[in-house]
């Protein structure tokens, strides 16, 4: 046996007989390891058991053995690594400014089940044969899905979407190359201006970043209910209130779908709803609830803009077979004002290439449309302002959208 493996045995035994969570209690069991490691050094010294080597080295891998999430640890730790998946114990890949790469690291599938184990313990969530999917969200915001087998041909499929925070305001997108400095004012002054939006995008665009830049553009005083699959939303307010869903116990009951989160986010007094991301029939719910006056965002996956524009008109569909075309797609045309279309290019870069504005025309059951910025032949996002939306929110707001349009 090892030097590491026989310390931290010791400091396992020393948690579980001093009863320490070692989730919980990190300050706790960084102390252990350290007495730990000195009290196996001055061993080391005399000849007793094997030296441990660098002392600074061996306190991070107990301690991310004992209390992170073991080899797994320094990627999460890493703030280039955007995403981590495992296809199999032998095959763990990391994403790194938007591209792939296969790591060194190898583990046992005993050791894959024990990590997933504890990576689920803060979240209250099960992974087993009758629910063999699982979405959670890790104590740093990371996101974790994991499938199991008999989904899975043979290994547990692991992967963990880390909260890398690169951007928090428009500002920042813009010093990105994300936005313009016009188009990412264009978009301030549409989310003061209570416009609804809608961003969309392909896995890894960066919508949620989008979301989460966009929404600290809301007024300070406004109040905001915020409804997700899994928390992922951080806006910088002071009033916020978060509701994620919840999945069925193991009698199969007390499962809270995103729809009823849609719908008691109403009642909590909301000045402005975001929606996470909408993929089925909790679409109609939301579009429902920006009919009535309330401002709101909402994300969905799509190719463009425009397709984005026709999936929210599909979507509501699926809410049952009373709901017509005929009332979906008018209620988007008077409801959703923007389109911002997130793309991931070749190099991981992260860009804006759309903001279309829908009008509230409808013809044989096709919106107008018309973009606002598009991006031109030489890959730049500039202003084509054919068609603005709800120019009379903008003004209520005291915004000359016209002025801010025609600014270079």
């Amino acid at each position: 046996m090892d030097a590491l493996r026989i310390v931290e045995g010791e400091v396992r035994e020393l948690i579980r007989l001093r009863g320490i969570d070692p989730l919980g209690q990190t300050g706790d069991v960084r102390r252990l390891v350290d007495a730990a490691v000195v009290d196996y050094d001055e061993r080391a010294l005399l000849g007793a058991v094997p030296s441990l080597g660098s002392l600074d080295a061996a306190r991070k891998s107990l301690f991310d053995a004992v209390a992170g999430f073991g080899p797994l640890q320094p990627f999460l730790d890493d703030p280039s690594i955007e995403e981590i998946w495992l296809n199999a114990p032998t095959e763990i890949y990391v994403a790194r400014n938007g591209e792939s790469e296969l790591t060194g690291v190898t583990l046992t599938e005993q050791q894959v089940r024990d990590l997933v184990e504890r990576m689920l313990k803060s979240s209250g969530r099960r992974l087993d044969l009758s629910s063999p999917f699982v979405d959670a969200s890790l104590p740093d915001g990371s996101r974790l899905h994991v499938a199991i087998p008999d989904v899975t041909r043979r290994h547990w499929a692991v992967n963990i979407r880390k909260f890398v925070v690169k951007a928090s305001r428009l500002d920042h997108l813009v010093e990105l190359g994300t936005l313009t400095p016009q188009s990412a004012r264009f978009l301030a002054a549409a989310v003061a201006g209570g416009l609804n939006i809608l961003v969309s995008g392909a896995t890894q665009a960066g919508k949620t970043t989008m979301l989460n830049c966009l929404g600290a553009s809301i007024g300070s005083r406004e109040r905001v209910v915020t409804v997700e699959e899994i928390f992922e939303l951080q806006f910088p307010l002071r009033d916020v209130v978060g509701l994620q869903c919840r999945q069925p116990n193991l009698e199969g009951t007390g499962e809270i779908p995103l729809r009823r989160l849609v719908k008691e986010a109403l009642r909590m007094r909301p000045d402005r709803l975001v929606v996470g991301e909408v993929r089925e029939a909790e679409s109609l719910d939301m579009l429902i609830a920006l009919n009535s006056g309330l401002p709101g965002m909402c994300s969905i996956h799509a190719n463009s803009a425009q397709d984005a524009v026709t999936k929210l008109c599909t979507l509501p569909l699926l809410a049952g077979a009373n709901i017509s075309s005929s009332f979906v797609v008018p209620t988007v045309a008077a409801c959703i004002d923007l389109v911002v279309h997130c793309t991931r290019r070749p190099n991981g870069r992260r860009q804006v290439t759309e903001i279309l504005a829908l009008g509230q025309r409808v013809e044989n059951g096709i919106i107008e449309t018309s973009s606002v910025f598009a991006v031109d032949g030489d890959g730049i996002l500039r202003a084509r302002p054919t068609g603005l939306p709800a120019v009379e929110k903008f003004e209520r707001a005291g915004v000359d959208i016209f002025s801010l349009m025609e600014t270079a």
